[in-house]
């Protein structure tokens, strides 16, 4: 099958329409997944990981949401590219993009009733406080986000678990353990020993393929089980 992925376009609580990009299954479909974004944009990396999931059973849509800001904004790993990148993530309010992201909730619901959120990196924060915040959220995972321990004490709706990585500079893994810990006993925090942040990003400076394949055959479990 050659089909790829396409752009869509999603209104937001606002009325305002950001674009998205999304991929039916490949497989008889399980469920619908909201893929969050790094800070990077829509870029290649996202799309490969839309296209994972759609191959592992789940429609899966990426909304951008940065368009509020810059339609189809996308950024190197570079120090530019992380300077726009961050500029953006703390220009846009967190209740914005968790309304983008209700928004492409909502348009997955109209196509099967289980959704699940996985976020990396600004993503990753914001699946934790997508399980915190939003109604009708099956499951998150949440990998290295840099709030989860700032907002460690909000309590999810749904079952999550938290990927981080050893060696991250930006995270210490220990602390969000314990301070997830000290709230949530029961939500599971994995530390990959030797990976950084980004492991999951198949850029060659980031990746790590042992952690990023661990990491997503227990989020696939979680999202199954959900």
């Amino acid at each position: 099958r050659g089909e790829m992925g396409e752009t869509i376009k999603i209104a937001g609580a606002d009325g305002f329409e950001f674009t998205a990009y999304h991929e039916p299954s490949f497989t008889p479909r399980k469920g619908g997944v909201v893929v969050i974004q790094e800070i990077f944009g829509i870029d290649r990396h996202v799309r490969a990981d839309v296209e994972r999931w759609a191959k592992m059973g789940y429609e899966a849509v990426a909304p951008a949401l940065f368009d509020r800001r810059q339609r189809d904004f996308h950024a190197q790993h570079d120090d530019a590219g992380i300077q726009a990148g961050i500029a953006h993530a703390r220009a846009t309010p967190l209740d914005q993009a968790l309304g983008d992201i209700a928004a492409a909730r909502d348009f997955l619901k109209t196509r099967g009733e289980k959704v699940c959120v996985v976020g990396y990196c600004y993503g990753g924060s914001l699946a934790w406080l997508s399980a915190c915040r939003l109604e009708g959220i099956a499951a998150a995972s949440s990998y290295y986000g840099s709030l989860v321990k700032q907002f460690a004490a909000e309590t999810p709706k749904a079952p999550v678990i938290v990927h981080l990585g050893r060696t991250d500079p930006g995270i210490h893994a220990d602390e969000v353990a314990a301070a997830v810990a000290q709230h949530h006993a029961d939500v599971p925090v994995y530390i990959y020993e030797g990976a950084g942040h980004g492991f999951n990003n198949q850029s060659p400076e980031r990746y790590n393929a042992e952690a990023a394949d661990l990491a997503r055959h227990r989020t696939l479990e979680l999202f199954d089980r959900a």
